[in-house]
């Protein structure tokens, strides 16, 4: 069969499918609110699979929706869409096209901002025209929804009053499909499982990888490069254990400093010691048992935010702090600092970036080395590499079982004396060399009990040809000395007396991290078979002083 003609009738047995699929979604008890299932034409004529659900009282009513890649069918969702009209919202769940019962064809986040497709404005703007929305339109979400309402928030449609975002992001290059120059086909080759069309996924990753640095493809997908055209309040949520934390943190601060006049100085932020999604956020976060003021119930709050916003109640939410963070402490140690709640005005708050040298032995200490010469070394080899396991970020949790691994290095400090504060931006300043070409870098922070338990905060990776910037690659020349200076991510911890401080370092932790070939040739989807492997060194002498800067803020134990 000619592949014309395959592909033909693949988009047909696709598209009877989904069709099937519609129809056996099975009927549930949703208190009196009525679901409809209702296809959206946008500019082009395509159309994208919208599951609406209306309340009792009779309209018209504001309508807040979310816009997903994922099955928006589950019967959770559907119940947890249903109880938010209650509150007199018409809400919607929208699929990209491309993606389950959406028409067209699949290319991620590309259709959703200011380019020739702009899907996310035409959906604001068709709500906004049916009799029973009253004009007034409002967007939510997180991950995928946190992302679809900042390219929703850059296209501007005139009818959207104002958004809710958790756990977000600004650039795909940075915090979507790469995380510190790392591509991740392992993780985003499942969303050949949300596409309508797998082909049309793979074709969308072949893309990519043509495009191995922040060039105009980026570009065009990097909503940070467009504040002054965000122009809605917006209520957004962080979390200190999540990648994204970057994205919900210079999200709030590029509307409520960059944005338009309807943005600047009406944005909040809260951050709290959560992982990456989740409707409400708990207070058994991983491993962690932490105290009941950390949970934080999303809707509840999210239907305040919108009555404030679209039905002009006035319930205070507005007059609450622009910022609140939440300090993580000591867990199940009556009497340990932190575990509270802190407000201020702006973020990060002030603090002394303090070195934590990487020293012999293993050790991390504030004092500068001694030692004339002296490394580490320890061998990254992609085609046996180190586990971390799952594809979301493994925080509140021992991290041991990855430190114990043989290609694995960590510094910790002594035990502690008095309790230490971390609050704001942590970076990596490294001194390295590689007798490959590439390589990445991996540094982790964990707060070390004094049973042992090594409970992972925070960790990044950075691929070591974007050392001098993410528009061009630089190789290594083998045995030469470089600085590699990133980002790991921002939090607020107190490290309790008695507890350590660990900095882990590793070039591989599968299947998280994709492994690096190391060989300097142009990627591919497909992993080659000529990777080779590399002995790596960490530096940690007098002049080439490997480092952690922390951001340490003064405990005042009274508060």
């Amino acid at each position: 069969m000619p592949r014309s003609a395959s592909a033909l009738l693949c988009s047909v047995l696709l598209l009877t499918l989904a069709s099937l699929k519609a129809a056996e979604i099975p009927k549930l008890d949703l208190g009196g609110v009525r679901e409809e299932h209702i296809m959206i034409p946008m500019r082009d004529g395509t159309k994208l699979s919208a599951y609406v659900y209306f309340p009792q009282l009779a309209g018209p009513h504001p309508v807040i929706f979310e816009q997903r890649y994922v099955n928006i069918t589950n019967s959770g969702t559907r119940r947890e869409m249903a109880q938010l009209a209650t509150h007199g919202y018409v809400v919607a769940k929208v699929n990209f096209r491309g993606a389950h019962e959406s028409e067209g064809v699949w290319q991620g986040y590309r259709a959703l901002g200011w380019g020739e497709q702009q899907d996310g404005y035409d959906l604001v703007e068709w709500f906004a025209r049916q009799s029973w929305c009253n004009g007034k339109v409002g967007s939510f979400g997180g991950s995928q929804g946190g992302f679809s309402q900042n390219f929703l928030a850059v296209a501007a449609p005139p009818h959207l009053v104002c958004q809710y975002m958790m756990d977000t992001g600004l650039s795909l290059f940075h915090e979507g499909y790469r995380i510190g120059g790392i591509y991740r086909p392992g993780r985003h080759g499942e969303l050949a499982k949300d596409a309508r069309d797998p082909e049309d996924n793979r074709r969308l990753m072949e893309e990519w990888f043509r495009h191995p640095t922040y060039d105009d493809y980026w570009k065009a997908e990097d909503c940070s490069l467009h504040f002054d055209r965000m122009n809605v309040p917006c209520f957004t949520i962080g979390s200190w254990y999540d990648f994204m934390s970057v994205g919900s943190i210079q999200s709030f601060l590029g509307r409520q400093y960059k944005g338009g006049a309807n943005s600047q100085g009406k944005q909040k932020l809260i951050l709290g010691p959560w992982l990456h999604g989740g409707y409400p956020k708990g207070n058994k976060i991983g491993e962690m048992n932490y105290p009941e003021n950390a949970k934080f119930d999303v809707y509840a709050h999210m239907v305040r935010w919108f009555d404030y916003w679209m039905k002009g109640k006035n319930n205070g939410v507005i007059n609450e702090p622009t910022v609140r963070y939440y300090v993580m402490g000591a867990v199940d140690e009556p009497g340990a600092p932190g575990n509270i709640w802190r407000s201020a005005k702006d973020w990060p708050p002030e603090s002394v970036d303090t070195p934590y040298y990487l020293q012999e032995g293993g050790n991390l200490a504030i004092r500068l080395p001694s030692a004339v010469q002296s490394s580490s070394t320890y061998e990254s080899d992609p085609n046996h590499p180190m586990e971390i396991p799952g594809r979301n970020f493994p925080g509140a949790r021992d991290a041991r079982k990855f430190e114990e691994q043989k290609d694995v290095l960590t510094f910790t400090t002594e035990p502690l004396k008095d309790p230490v504060e971390w609050t704001g931006k942590v970076r990596a300043d490294l001194y390295v060399a590689s007798t490959a070409k590439d390589t990445d870098f991996i540094v982790r922070i964990s707060d070390v009990y004094p049973d042992g338990r090594s409970i992972l905060i925070m960790d990044y990776i950075r691929r070591a040809r974007f050392r001098e910037g993410w528009e061009k690659e630089v190789f290594m020349e083998p045995g030469q000395v470089y600085r590699i200076i990133f980002d790991i991510d921002s939090l607020s911890q107190i490290f309790n007396a008695g507890h350590r401080i660990r900095v882990t370092i590793a070039s591989t932790g599968t299947p998280l991290y994709e492994p690096n070939p190391q060989t300097g040739e142009p990627l591919t989807l497909e992993f080659p078979a000529n990777a080779v492997k590399a002995t790596n060194t960490i530096y940690h002498q007098k002049r080439t002083a490997s480092r952690i800067l922390a951001p340490v803020v003064r405990i005042n134990l009274d508060k």
